[in-house]
C-alpha cells in the first residue's frame, strides 16, 4: 500500500468512527430520555378493569380453577 492509499483509508475510518460516536451519542440522549420518563407497566394498568363484567368472571374462573388444581 501507498502512504496515499494509507491516508485515504485514514480518512475513511476517522470519518466511519466520527459517524458512528455520532449514532451512539443521540441513542444514549435517547435512551436516558426513557428511562427518565419510565412509570411503571402497572401504573398504565391499574384500574382499567374496574367494574367490568367480564374481568370478573375471568378472575371468578381463574379462582375456581386454581382451588381445584390444589
Amino acid at each position: 500500500m501507498t502512504s496515499q492509499s494509507l491516508e485515504d483509508n485514514s480518512q475513511q475510518l476517522e470519518t466511519r468512527v466520527a459517524t458512528l460516536e455520532k449514532e451512539l451519542a443521540q441513542m444514549k440522549l435517547i435512551l436516558a430520555e426513557s428511562i427518565q420518563k419510565k412509570e411503571p407497566w402497572w401504573l398504565k394498568i391499574a384500574g382499567s378493569f374496574e367494574n367490568d363484567s367480564t374481568f370478573d368472571e375471568a378472575a371468578a374462573l381463574g379462582r375456581e380453577w386454581r382451588k381445584s388444581a390444589q
